[in-house]
């Protein structure tokens, strides 16, 4: 991989990590139109390279990790995801991350789920506005939706935000919340990732995670901001549009 392919994969990172239309998804078909191997370096870049935008969410939201309610709502909803995430890293990584026809369907029929949550929800009156007043119970639950995206294609925002919205969450807030919830879940993923595989590296390739780490921290910085201006208006029913688009375009090539 070379460094202009490392910047263009961190600024499709930036893009779509928080969006609900799968960052890990449209990185390994990018990495495919790019013409990379799906190799050990590549399936790491692809886990490691989301620390960047993650990081833009640090700079950002950085004041409410230090209020004692939002951290301890964040810890409970993490848990779950970690917990299976750490069972099930062999399996996903050796299977799923090197299988285009996975991220196809996932992005399809997701695609599809969304478009149809989006039909038939409508947000009550007395939807949960603040992170911090988040039942413990249900931020568990929305760990557990965050899990479905340990298969690529699926999306951790989309699953986070849809899991928020069946609980009785207002939509601003499971943004929010979604934002908050990847810090601890990308940094334990990179980290674990990292320490099994950093040793196998070569010198040079440190140098190209961290050029696609930069670029997506600058890009994701623009995409939060997005996100929070789109949602105040709109429903995600785009990106579900979307999402079935770039499957069938893919499935077609």
């Amino acid at each position: 991989m070379t460094l202009l392919q490392s910047i263009i994969l961190g600024i499709v990172e930036g893009i779509t990590e928080f969006l609900p239309i799968s960052s890990t998804g449209h990185l390994i078909l990018a990495s495919r139109l790019l013409g990379l191997p799906q190799t050990d370096f590549q399936k790491s870049f692809e886990i490691a390279i989301q620390l960047g935008a993650i990081a833009s969410v640090i700079v950002l939201y950085w004041r409410q990790f230090l209020v004692p309610a939002v951290l301890g709502r964040v810890i409970a909803a993490f848990i779950p995801t970690g917990l299976i995430g750490f069972a099930l890293y062999h399996v996903v990584k050796t299977y799923l991350f090197g299988s285009d026809t996975v991220v196809l369907w996932a992005l399809g029929l997701g695609g599809v789920a969304l478009i149809v949550f989006e039909l038939l929800h409508k947000e009550s009156d007395d939807a949960v506005a603040d992170v911090a007043a988040i039942p413990y119970s249900k931020a568990v639950l929305i760990g557990l939706f965050q899990s479905l995206s340990i298969v690529p294609g699926v999306s951790r925002a989309g699953a986070t935000i849809v899991g928020g919205l069946i609980l009785g969450l207002s939509r601003s807030t499971i943004v929010e919340f979604s934002f908050l919830l990847a810090v601890p879940t990308m940094l334990a993923a990179t980290g674990y990732d990292l320490l099994k595989n950093a040793s196998s590296f070569e010198p040079q390739q440190f140098g190209v995670l961290a050029a696609g780490f930069i670029s997506s921290f600058f890009v994701a910085l623009l995409s939060i901001k997005f996100l929070l201006a789109f949602v105040r208006t709109r429903t995600f029913i785009p990106f579900g549009i979307y999402r079935i688009a770039v499957a069938l375009a893919f499935a077609f090539l």
